[in-house]
């Protein structure tokens, strides 16, 4: 059985590490004190379960600190990770009764929730949270389809490049860093975890990581603290430009 532990310690929305992405990012104060009144955080420990694909959710919310995955499992066990949700992601589908996916917590995972039929109130009377959560929605339809290309079209190489400049960007946007100097980050994935994810052997995780090591795309401390020098050289190892675009 899941135990899961409800944080103690509550936080001000105006200080909120990432009040600037989450799904209250255009919220006026007022609108910031209603989220008050129906919010709470919850805790997991790294390996714990959120919720399991089709579970009743009374709840939705965003992903204060830590990372967790999503992972869908076939009749005969087989299981497939399709997703990441990092800090400001939203978790949870307001007018749906059940979860899609198995929520998964891959490190110690905090979460801002908000109780369901509340905020699903509000999305109505208050058009800020429902503008944001549309933008948010087609932000992660897009990265869904920049990931069908990373999975079905690049090499190894290419793949943990693209793996490494999405966190890259997203730890530079939640830390109000540009990338124009080193990008430092802990990378939040175990190798195995990143091989589920990309769908390649450990071996290979292993080999193209220490490849791009050695070239000098990226510097290691450690298994998990990364810099990164030269951030359009490992857009150009990801197989894209430096303003984004896919290269030819």
């Amino acid at each position: 059985m899941i135990t899961e532990q409800i944080a103690t310690a509550s936080q001000d929305c105006e200080d909120c590490p990432i009040r600037h992405r989450a799904v209250c990012a255009r919220c006026e104060t007022d609108e910031l004190a209603r989220m008050e009144e129906i919010k709470y955080y919850r805790s997991f420990e790294a390996g714990q379960t959120v919720i399991w694909a089709g579970d009743r959710m009374d709840f939705v919310g965003s992903v204060v600190s830590g990372i967790a995955t999503l992972t869908q499992t076939m009749e005969d066990g087989r299981t497939q990770m399709v997703g990441l949700l990092l800090p400001s992601d939203f978790v949870g589908r307001p007018g749906r009764d059940g979860a899609a996916y198995d929520v998964v917590a891959t490190t110690d995972l905090t979460m801002c929730c908000f109780r369901k039929k509340p905020f699903e109130a509000m999305m109505v009377s208050t058009p800020h949270i429902a503008q944001r959560l549309l933008e948010m929605t087609l932000d992660e339809l897009d990265a869904a389809r920049e990931w069908m290309l990373v999975l079905g079209r690049k090499t190894a190489r290419e793949k943990i490049a693209s793996l490494l400049s999405i966190i890259a960007r997203r730890d530079a946007s939640l830390n109000l860093r540009g990338s124009d100097g080193p990008m430092v980050f802990d990378l939040p994935l175990t190798r195995e975890a990143m091989s589920d994810y990309l769908g390649l052997t450990l071996e290979t995780v292993s080999r193209q990581i220490s490849a791009l090591k050695r070239d000098g795309v990226i510097e290691l401390s450690g298994k998990r603290h990364v810099t990164v020098p030269d951030f359009d050289r490992l857009m150009n190892e990801a197989g894209d430009d430096c303003d984004g675009g896919m290269l030819a």
